[in-house]
């Protein structure tokens, strides 16, 4: 149990304006803070945690935490109409472009290249409603909900990435790189450049980390999700005595499997080229229990977030120099199409 207080209301639902978080299946209730002071999640109680590509923290301590299923929640059932993009085509190519003459240069190894899609969103659409068609239509393993309309953070994830999941002084991360529609659409460019991420993890927990503690329990394991599989491996570290995670998430974010390496470099190149910050995309959402010392944060990538009467959601591709930038647009596009499709009726993508 964490934290917080159980509940033996089982059938007692939160109104659609109240404040709420629901992960693995554990629904949070009754909103006492709401912070952006992560040494708050040393403390005490059960915190939903959502952190922007840009390092704007959200924490909020829930007082009651259960097992339940995602309440009911309203989103629109027709077209919510075509998503625009930050980057069209044209723009996202010559992107792709300018990250391989960095490379060329020996500025960087690789860069993730994101573009954000909006689509406008009815005032009553409740973003539970759409956490609820995502869990349905998309089932992930780090998916969840953040509802917080006092603080306008209204998220829904089908993650299917580990950013940091903690047990004690334990942490894991579990980075992926590699996207296709089928194990044999995975090539050597996709296995090298998970590689390249998976040491970048490496030595961010390194930071952090009792010496000689730092492991690759799994590398490059083809993994199945949704119209797409993925390669995904897993790194593991022991924390040193006294480590929070104000220096947890200061030598580990953002998530190197979204920025690039080196992460210095790389994160200067994602100012340069795209246009608008990512936002929750890219970031970090999860949970994290200060009483039991224990913690799942995903990878903000799947996810949609709302912000006033606009609906986002962010897709993107890892570059090396072995890319193509047409073959890097079409991936973009296929980690977007199901999931636009199960928000917004047809799905339409413009161009």
């Amino acid at each position: 149990m964490p934290d917080s207080e159980a509940v033996s209301q089982p059938d007692d639902q939160p109104g659609t304006d109240e404040p709420l978080a629901w992960f693995g299946g554990r629904l949070a209730t009754g909103l006492e803070e709401v912070t952006d002071d992560l040494t708050r999640l040393d403390s005490a109680g059960w915190w939903a945690v959502v952190v922007t590509f840009e390092g704007q923290v959200t924490a909020a301590r829930f007082r009651r935490v259960r097992e339940a299923p995602l309440p009911a929640g309203r989103w629109p059932t027709q077209d919510i109409g075509a998503w625009r993009s930050t980057l069209d085509r044209q723009g996202y190519e010559s992107a792709v472009r300018q990250v391989r003459a960095q490379i060329a240069l020996g500025e960087v190894y690789q860069v993730n290249v994101c573009r954000v899609l909006s689509a406008a969103c009815p005032d009553d659409a409740d973003i539970v409603g759409l956490a609820r068609l995502l869990a349905a239509g998309n089932p992930a393993p780090y998916g969840g909900a953040v509802r917080l309309p006092g603080h306008d953070v209204h998220v829904a994830s089908a993650s299917p990435e580990l950013f940091l999941r903690r047990e004690g002084d334990m942490v894991e991360s579990g980075p992926i790189k590699g996207t296709g529609r089928t194990a044999a659409d995975l090539t050597e460019k996709d296995r090298a450049e998970n590689i390249m991420i998976t040491d970048l993890v490496r030595n961010d927990l390194g930071a952090v980390a009792v010496t000689g503690s730092v492991t690759v329990p799994d590398l490059c394991v083809v993994e199945q999700h949704p119209g797409l599989v993925h390669l995904v491996s897993r790194v593991r570290a022991r924390l040193r005595p006294g480590v929070g995670w104000s220096e947890v998430l200061g030598a580990t974010f953002p998530p190197g499997s979204v920025s690039g390496a080196p992460k210095a470099s790389a994160l200067r190149i994602i100012g340069d080229l795209e246009p608008a910050p990512r936002g929750p995309y890219c970031g970090a959402i999860g949970w994290v229990d200060a009483g039991s010392r224990t913690a799942v944060l995903a990878v903000g990538i799947r996810s949609f977030w709302r912000h006033g009467a606009q609906l986002h959601f962010g897709t993107g591709a890892g570059i090396t120099w072995g890319s193509d930038p047409g073959q890097e647009w079409a991936e973009t596009q296929l980690k977007a199409r199901h999931l636009v499709g199960l928000a917004g009726g047809s799905g339409r993508i413009a161009p």
